[in-house]
């Protein structure tokens, strides 16, 4: 098991939450201590949207731009964040369960204590992203961006990451467990990282094609 300190936390949401419905979002909303339910938000346009000590089940916000988004205490299960464009996003303390994140832009972003489980986020991109006790379990991150981003104590556990990019990104403190990394790029960058020998001995060719190593004829 890792560290405690690696754990994040879980949303701190109150007993009871309030059931409502959403017909629009307008610049600097604050939704708080509501429970929202099969709501279309598709494309919606709007700025600083707070979401606080809230859940969202099954919500489509796909191709929404929602630019400086803040998710604190937030449970989201199910839904669609498809192409959703998140860039400079706040997160903390939430968890995202099966959700679709195919093509999300969360470039800029600061995620602290947030748990991505079940979700499908290829092509998404956390470029220049800030990841600070993130757990990705059983996630398709396949072609995922992180390009230039600081990963702190973040963990990848039964998760896709072929052809991803982790050119330029910063992990500290990281761990990788059960994770394809087929034609991942900036190889390089996983030195330090925590992986089981058997992950390790799986991935010795890409290793060697790291190091430019040489295989020579039995």
């Amino acid at each position: 098991m890792p560290p405690r300190r690696h754990t994040p936390d879980p949303p701190d949401l109150p007993a009871e939450l309030e059931s409502r419905a959403v017909e629009a979002l307008q610049d600097r909303d604050r939704i708080e201590a509501v429970a929202l339910g099969d709501l279309d938000l598709g494309g919606a346009k709007a700025t600083a949207v707070t979401f606080e000590a809230a859940t969202l089940d099954g919500v489509d916000l796909s191709g929404a731009r929602l630019g400086q988004l803040s998710l604190v205490d937030v449970r989201v299960t199910g839904g669609n964040l498809a192409n959703v464009f998140a860039g400079g996003a706040r997160a903390v303390r939430a968890e995202i369960t099966g959700t679709r994140l195919t093509g999300a832009n969360l470039a800029g972003a600061d995620l602290r204590e947030v748990v991505f489980r079940g979700c499908r986020a290829d092509l998404a991109s956390f470029s220049r992203a800030r990841l600070d006790r993130v757990w990705f379990e059983d996630c398709v991150l396949t072609e995922a961006d992180f390009t230039e981003a600081q990963l702190r104590s973040v963990r990848f556990e039964g998760s896709d990451l072929s052809r991803a990019d982790l050119r330029g990104a910063r992990l500290t403190d990281c761990e990788m467990r059960g994770v394809t990394l087929d034609g991942l790029e900036g190889v390089d960058r996983l030195r330090g990282t925590g992986m089981p020998w058997p992950d390790i001995v799986d991935n010795a060719g890409m290793w060697a094609g790291a190091l430019g190593m040489r295989v020579l004829d039995a």
